[in-house]
């Protein structure tokens, strides 16, 4: 079996993958290069494709050029790179590894609301730069959390922890999401909201825990930022292209929003022309405090990173060796054309 692996989150050999498949498994590694597609010839070679970061989508025509291929994984959790319609039609499942990173992306989004809430960078930011910063009163951002409201949207893996966490700085929990089955509520302890908008109006802190398709692409926008409650925390550990950066901007600008956490953007790597991303960067006065940006971030740290790389070749290996199917996102395209 070869499997070939593009735009993998490690540098050097592929040692993790080593260490799941074992030595009958050729491993061939395509680090990313703009200006150097993936050759058609590696392609046409691998019986399972691992795609890491979204900057390599796996298209139809990847896939039409991958004649031998019978699994694509994508190393991560969100999959809207890859076109699983056309994986569908030419009998190839697409499997994602959601079965890591959730305390990671749990924790940064906590670490988020604590940042905007009790103005950790700001306080950090105003010591490296004054020497008369060594005092708590004047920062306007700080706010308790205690007693607040943490809405989640979006109650998957990562949001049940994130509200969790959440409600152990004695937050009180309410979140909205139409794909989980009626008693989550009772189940969970945690209010459910009607309507998204519902759940906007109660929220001191509202975190984004989508993934992006075509419901939840450019969710936030102004009418998603005017259903707030008035001053209230915005973080998304998500996806980027849920948010759009002029909502996001004019709600600071009004007061509506108190505070920005992102650790995505629509355009990634950072693209700093918009007004939002231009005026952080000049560090404006008005967003002191209130906007803290991570580099999409929240998955990582060391050990998630290796659960990450060892799981999405399992996945490969296991369908490949022994037919057994984890964690397809096209399952049920696949029994349709079945």
């Amino acid at each position: 079996m070869r499997f070939v692996i593009v735009d993998p989150q490690f540098d050097g050999e592929p040692i993790a993958e080593r260490q799941a498949v074992g030595s009958e498994v050729e491993l061939f590694v395509q680090h990313y290069d703009p200006s150097r597609p993936v050759d058609p010839g590696v392609l046409a070679s691998a019986d399972a494709l691992i795609n890491y970061r979204g900057r390599h989508a796996v298209s139809r025509e990847v896939l039409q050029r991958s004649s031998r291929c019978r699994i694509v994984v994508q190393g991560g959790v969100g999959f809207n790179t890859v076109d699983i319609e056309a994986a569908a039609e030419l009998g190839i499942p697409v499997c994602n590894v959601p079965n890591y990173g959730t305390s990671e992306v749990a924790d940064h989004a906590i670490a988020l609301t604590l940042a905007l809430a009790r103005g950790v960078v700001a306080y950090n930011d105003r010591l490296r730069a004054l020497d008369d910063a060594w005092h708590a009163i004047g920062l306007g951002s700080v706010r308790r959390l205690r007693g607040k409201t943490f809405a989640v949207v979006g109650l998957g893996r990562i949001g049940l922890a994130a509200a969790r966490r959440a409600a152990a700085f004695d937050m009180k929990i309410a979140f909205y999401d139409p794909y989980l089955p009626s008693g989550t509520d009772l189940a969970t302890g945690y209010r459910r909201a009607a309507s998204l908008t519902e759940l906007l109006g109660d929220a001191d802190v509202v975190s984004m825990h989508t993934p992006l398709t075509r419901e939840t692409e450019g969710l936030v926008d102004r009418r998603f930022v005017a259903a707030l409650k008035p001053g209230a925390i915005y973080v998304n550990t998500s996806r980027g292209r849920t948010h759009d950066l002029d909502a996001l901007y004019d709600g600071l600008k009004s007061g509506q929003l108190h505070g920005v956490g992102l650790d995505v953007l629509p355009d990634e790597p950072m693209q700093r022309t918009h007004k939002l991303l231009r005026e952080w960067t000049d560090r404006a006065p008005w967003l002191e405090g209130r906007m803290v940006v991570t580099p999409h971030a929240a998955f990582f740290s060391p050990p998630g990173l290796d659960d990450l790389r060892r799981i999405a070749c399992e996945t490969a290996y296991l369908y490949l060796a022994k037919n057994e199917l984890r964690d397809c996102v096209n399952l049920a395209m696949l029994k349709h054309r079945r």
